[in-house]
């Protein structure tokens, strides 16, 4: 029988990025909520996000796995940085969670982003672009697409199916 991973999102650059590390198990994807601000303002809260969504995966099928993944933005000292986190939850009650690349953001970014609300309406306007978060995000924007969105939420997968895998050898 084939190992079922559900991610919490049905965003494609974190369902890829699932598929990418998990690409021997079936995967879908389900919209589940964070439970935290639509955009997190802390470490903590995009961590909790990731945490929620991915208990909400859990089907109760044993062997199952979800996946919450989870972006939101934090200040170190006075410059804001985009973070994001991931949880691996799985049906026998083990928690993992990871955080991967972070890079500040540019220093307007912080008034328009209290008065937007979320990161992807900021983004949106800054490039002119509609939907960048499915598509390369701010970390493709500000690498110049060397790393985009699914390469960091991959990167954020690995940490967690290696906590996984060590975990259950």
């Amino acid at each position: 029988m084939q190992q079922t991973v559900i991610i919490g999102s049905k965003n494609p650059t974190k369902v890829e990025a699932v598929r990418n590390v998990f690409s021997n198990f079936e995967v879908n994807s389900l919209e589940v909520p964070s439970n935290v601000s639509v955009q997190p303002f802390s470490d903590e809260e995009t961590r909790i996000g990731a945490i929620n969504r991915a208990k909400g995966c859990i089907s109760g099928e044993a062997g199952s796995i979800g996946i919450g993944l989870e972006g939101g933005v934090m200040y170190v000292d006075d410059t804001l940085f985009l973070c994001n986190w991931g949880a691996l939850a799985t049906a026998d009650g083990e928690l993992f969670t990871a955080s991967g690349a972070r890079i500040a953001l540019p220093k307007e970014f912080e008034k328009e982003l209290k008065t937007a609300g979320e990161l992807s309406v900021v983004m949106d306007a800054y490039t002119k672009k509609e939907n960048v978060r499915s598509h390369e995000g701010a970390i493709g924007i500000f690498t110049n697409n060397l790393v985009s969105r699914e390469d960091m939420f991959t990167h954020v997968v690995q940490l967690l199916k290696g906590q996984l895998d060590f975990a259950n050898k």
